[in-house]
């Protein structure tokens, strides 16, 4: 294969899937949004084995990584569904934090141009205390923050898709072109 193969294009998508995978798992351990966590460490853990089946012409990985970029583009259509509040679906609920905490997206208080305003309660001047947060002025919504990454996230994985079965289908030829000699 030469270097500017399909191979080589896979290898460039996977590094930019772990870069984009990487700031996302930043933005989600900050929320606290613990089913994104969990996901997105699954998401880069297979997509290092994809990184590493292209690399060492590995068939059986690349077809995990396929495989894994078609249940994470359902997993992101989910994600652009709960923030559009799509069925019964609804951004306020705390279903992408398995019902353990009241935490929600860090955007939605630090967004682009969001002045974040805390208003304690009067007669509670403790610091541990819970305050209310209002929050004005923000360029873009959370919800559609939210939904930009889960959209640039499907777009890299459904190239990711095609180059991978590309890339499966050269190695599997070159391998029975092997065979045949």
């Amino acid at each position: 294969m030469g270097c500017c193969s399909g191979r080589c294009t896979l290898i460039f998508l996977c590094t930019i899937q772990l870069l984009v995978a990487l700031e996302r798992q930043v933005f989600d351990f900050l929320g606290y949004q613990w089913a994104p966590i969990l996901a997105n460490f699954f998401h880069i853990i297979i997509v290092i084995l994809g990184l590493f089946g292209t690399i060492q012409y590995r068939p059986r990985y690349i077809v995990v990584y396929t495989v894994w970029m078609a249940l994470w583009v359902a997993w992101n259509v989910f994600i652009i569904c709960y923030y559009l509040d799509v069925g019964d679906l609804t951004k306020d609920s705390d279903l992408l934090t398995f019902n353990i905490s009241a935490h929600h997206s860090w955007w939605s208080e630090h967004g682009p141009g969001c002045v974040r305003r805390e208003m304690t309660q009067p007669g509670v001047g403790t610091v541990d205390s819970q305050s209310y947060i209002s929050v004005m002025g923000c360029l873009m919504e959370y919800q559609y923050i939210e939904v930009l990454h889960s959209g640039t996230q499907i777009l890299i994985a459904l190239l990711g898709f095609v180059y991978a079965c590309y890339v499966f289908s050269a190695i599997t030829e070159e391998e029975d072109s092997c065979l045949r000699k």
